[in-house]
């Protein structure tokens, strides 16, 4: 996929602070959060332990993509993004969409959020500034 440009018109970008459990049994880690949401659809989120970034998570209308450990791993796919990745979950859950796949959000207060898949133990639970 190209680049972002998240300075292009359409784009609002949010910054914040999230604590990230990858699944069950696995550490929770500390992170700066990016999220990007195009009025078009397309999404850009990132989960960096300065300089390191964590996960990084892209998708459009037709095709998706996700790099775990700054490119380690990662995948490229046509079609909608797996709704298993709390990257990918976390815009819809922000506007009060249906999430399915056993995923819960909860609104701690004005700008405090926790969300969970209880079925993989996965968590992301922070705050985003505008």
């Amino acid at each position: 996929m190209p680049a972002a440009d998240l300075s292009a018109p359409g784009w609002n970008v949010q910054h914040g602070q999230a604590l990230w459990t990858p699944e069950r049994g696995r550490p929770e880690l500390a992170a700066d959060l990016l999220l990007a949401t195009n009025v078009n659809g397309s999404i850009f989120c990132q989960l960096t332990k300065t300089p390191f970034p964590l996960i990084t998570a892209r998708s459009t209308q037709d095709e998706w993509e996700i790099e775990y450990a700054g490119g380690a791993h990662g995948w490229h796919r046509r079609g909608r993004p797996p709704s298993r990745v709390a990257c990918f979950v976390l815009p819809r859950a922000l506007l009060g969409a249906h999430l399915g796949d056993g995923w819960r959000f909860e609104a701690t207060n004005s700008a405090s959020w926790t969300l969970k898949n209880w079925r993989t133990g996965e968590q992301l639970e922070g705050y985003l500034a505008p």
